[in-house]
């Protein structure tokens, strides 16, 4: 960068925005250049679970640099990547006993999707190849991992690129897509799943993926209880794997090492990735069962699949420390605790005209915004309130994560929250000031 160019030749997400170059990151806070601090109240995307700066990770990762910086996993293993596989199996629910590394989400989205895959032919039954999924969702953004997905304003673009894959409702109360209450419901979205395996056939469906809490498409939705042991028990009846997609929410997020611990119910894989590494280095994986690594192994004998940085040391043993810190300063329960608080925090925006919902689990909650409170109401997208309320949140100092097309794929408007559980209390009372000024300044902006 020269002659005051900060933005350089990157070619940036956005095109028609202008960055602050960030400088460094402690705690929970992100420092530009010029000096100016941001509370990362998102992680970035929920990814820096342990804040920034923590030192003992650089550490960790220069006593690996000493030894060994990259061996491609057709040829090698590591020490690093053997023992990060223990501590993660040691946090996953029982009966989960391998563990594939991978560098991003959307590639270990699809290596699950390719996993059930073989599984499900190596087994003997190559007529089950399809993956059901749910609208309102986000899976990742490669072709294979945006059909997957449920959000229409991300995959209209590519949809001649993408091939068509069945889903189902999505388990959203606010909206409530069979027009139910808490009260009433009977867990009609759950069942849906059911019907979609009749109808596709339940010879050729392979497995079914889903968010437990869903993240970025709708910030936040939290099913009913019941609504996972339903889904279990319908996987089970058809033989039918079922994929946790825990990218955002996986190592402790919703204040439990998964979310789908919450409800007591073991997948067949978990697909965990952000919090894994906390943005120390891109590392994600997929768990799963001893008995697909078995068909697989006695199957064909070879895994037709891999990546070039699959459990690369580097990786594995930055991931490795994260998970040591983690324990060390029992970060998971801090998460359901400081979650609690950030939650009843948030509730007290619901006296703002246009928030709609907020809702959460552990440090990870979001907030929706409504024209009308009682129909609930989207804004018209065109507005973009989403990235208004963000971009006034981050001129204040405060990130946070903003979304669009909750309610119909196109319209909704919620902002994502999931601050490193290292924050404190006080933290949180200016992190919802500052983004209730935001909502404040946006609603009275809308009715001039």
């Amino acid at each position: 960068m020269s002659g005051g160019d900060t933005q350089g030749r990157v070619f940036y997400r956005n095109l028609r925005k202008v960055y602050p170059v960030a400088a460094r990151g402690e705690g929970i806070y992100i420092y530009d250049t010029e000096g100016k601090a941001y509370i990362d109240g998102s992680g970035g995307a929920a990814v820096a679970s342990i804040g920034h700066g923590v030192k003992e990770i650089a550490s960790a990762m220069a006593a690996q640099l000493d030894l060994l910086a990259f061996c491609h996993g057709s040829q090698f293993t590591s020490r690093a990547a053997v023992d990060l596989a223990e501590k993660l199996l040691a946090m996953s629910p029982p009966g989960m006993n391998r563990v594939y590394f991978l560098s991003g989400g959307s590639e270990a989205v699809e290596t699950a999707v390719k996993m059930a895959r073989q599984y499900q032919s190596d087994r003997g039954k190559p007529t089950k190849y399809k993956v059901i999924s749910r609208w309102t969702s986000f899976h990742g953004n490669t072709l294979g991992a945006l059909a997957l997905g449920g959000h229409t304003g991300r995959r209209r673009y590519y949809l001649p690129l993408i091939p068509h894959t069945p889903h189902i409702v999505p388990a959203y109360c606010y909206r409530c897509p069979y027009g139910r209450t808490p009260e009433t419901c009977r867990l009609e979205c759950a069942d849906a799943l059911e019907e979609a395996i009749l109808y596709e056939g339940p010879d050729s469906v392979s497995a079914f993926l889903a968010e437990p809490v869903v993240g970025a498409t709708a910030g936040c939705l939290v099913p009913k209880d019941g609504y996972f042991q339903r889904i279990r028990e319908i996987c089970d009846r058809y033989d039918c794997l079922l994929i946790a997609d825990e990218v955002m929410t996986g190592i402790g997020r919703t204040g439990r090492n998964f979310a789908l611990d919450h409800w007591g119910v073991r997948p067949d894989m978990i697909v965990c990735a952000k919090g894994l590494g906390a943005g120390y280095y891109p590392i994600n994986a997929v768990v799963t069962t001893e008995e697909i690594h078995r068909v697989i192994k006695e199957g064909n004998g070879i895994f037709v699949h891999g990546h070039t940085y699959s459990q690369n040391p580097l990786g594995c043993a930055a991931a490795l420390a994260v998970l040591a810190y983690i324990e060390r300063h029992d970060l998971v329960r801090r998460s359901a605790e400081m979650g609690a608080y950030l939650l009843e925090g948030l509730r007290r925006l619901e006296e703002i005209p246009i928030v709609g919902d907020v809702r959460g689990l552990g440090l990870f909650a979001g907030v929706e915004f409504v024209v009308d409170k009682e129909k609930k109401t989207p804004f018209d997208p065109s507005l973009k309130v989403n990235t208004v309320i963000a971009n006034k949140a981050f001129a204040k100092g405060l990130i946070v994560y903003p979304g669009g097309g909750g309610a119909d794929g196109i319209r909704g408007d919620h902002v994502l929250i999931a601050p490193p559980f290292t924050i404190e209390e006080g933290q949180i009372d200016t992190l919802v000031e500052i983004l209730g000024e935001a909502v404040l300044e946006t609603e009275r902006d809308l009715r001039r």
